[in-house]
């Protein structure tokens, strides 16, 4: 037992560092793309290696804290919300046979560890004694509560059509055809809500108020340096992870592949590819969407972020969700 769990957390500890190393390396390629540039080219062949030597830097950096911070507090935050990123991975399905915790309650489970997130990001900024370390903790306390709202009606309105809490049990059900094309009108709802609320969740573009460059300096980060200033990075990109694989697990059938009814050609050659891959390219495929909007739109004011939240997208859950309660108690869902 102590093994297999030694085991377990040395391979969550590899995947996070290989997916920093990564979807690092993603985000400044897909930035070059829709800039028509090259990005990083210089260390490793097409620039791999930038990355890489990036986190070295980072390692070497020397650790302050300001004067007047909570010292304990202030070393706290990025230790928790790596802690939570990690713990947010355990009853994700990368496969039919790799999953860390196949849980009953994997979505009820995931939306309540990653709402603790807020908790690290309020504690950095205030413990830093910087007002806009503290102002971008605030921002990102009223944005993440609130958006929260969204992504879990959004995720209710999955639970109601599959009829399952389980990741495992909502993967099955899409034996026949993935949730997005047989859940009708609700299912789209859903996902389109699910992944706007997420994306200002993870406090990215056009949601990156709590970190706003030209107003905060880097907001509930600001004081931070060093590998701690890494953490907060790593665990960005690992929530965007976890996010996308949620979104994929949902609505896009998770590792099962693309099918079409219950037996027929189509079906038998979509199953020869392995459903590590189908989960992997679902995961970046959403990954890949939430960098897009980053180049696409432009940061919102604070006043527009929350009506949008409180306006609009709370009022279109609400109503999907009874949609979809009434699309389950028909059976009108294919």
């Amino acid at each position: 037992m102590i093994i297999t769990a030694l085991i377990i957390a040395i391979s969550v500890i590899t995947l996070f560092a290989v997916l920093g190393l990564v979807l690092v390396y993603m985000e400044r390629k897909v930035a070059a793309f829709m800039q028509i540039r090259l990005g990083p080219m210089r260390v490793g062949p097409w620039g791999i290696a930038q990355t890489l030597a990036d986190t070295v830097k980072l390692i070497s950096k020397e650790d302050i804290i300001p004067n007047g911070a909570d010292k304990f507090l202030f070393n706290l935050a990025p230790l928790m919300v790596t802690v939570i990123a990690t713990l947010a991975l355990a009853p994700l399905p990368f496969s039919d046979k790799w999953i860390i915790w196949d849980s009953n309650v994997g979505v009820f489970y995931v939306a309540a560890i990653s709402s603790l997130t807020v908790i690290s990001i309020l504690t950095g900024g205030w413990a830093s004694n910087n007002k806009y370390s503290l102002i971008g903790a605030m921002r990102s306390g009223a944005q993440i509560v609130s958006y929260e709202l969204s992504v879990g009606l959004s995720l209710v309105a999955m639970v109601l059509l599959s009829g399952s809490l389980s990741f495992s049990d909502i993967v099955m059900t899409q034996q026949d055809a993935w949730w997005i094309f047989k859940g009708h009108l609700p299912a789209w709802i859903a996902f389109m809500v699910f992944i706007i609320a997420s994306t200002a969740e993870l406090n990215r573009n056009p949601f990156d108020l709590p970190e706003a460059e030209s107003e905060l300096t880097a907001g509930f980060h600001t004081e931070y340096s060093g590998m701690k200033f890494a953490l907060f990075m790593l665990s960005e990109y690992i929530n965007m992870f976890i996010v996308s694989a949620v979104a994929a697990t949902l609505f896009l059938g998770g590792w099962m592949p693309l099918h079409f009814g219950q037996d027929n050609f189509f079906n038998h050659i979509m199953d020869y590819i392995p459903p590590l891959v189908w989960f992997a390219g679902k995961v970046f495929f959403i990954i890949f969407l939430i960098m897009w909007f980053r180049w696409t739109f432009p940061r919102l004011r604070i006043d527009q972020l929350l009506t949008l939240e409180w306006k609009y997208l709370l009022p279109i859950s609400l109503i999907n969700v009874l949609a979809a309660a009434w699309i389950t108690v028909t059976g009108w869902h294919f």
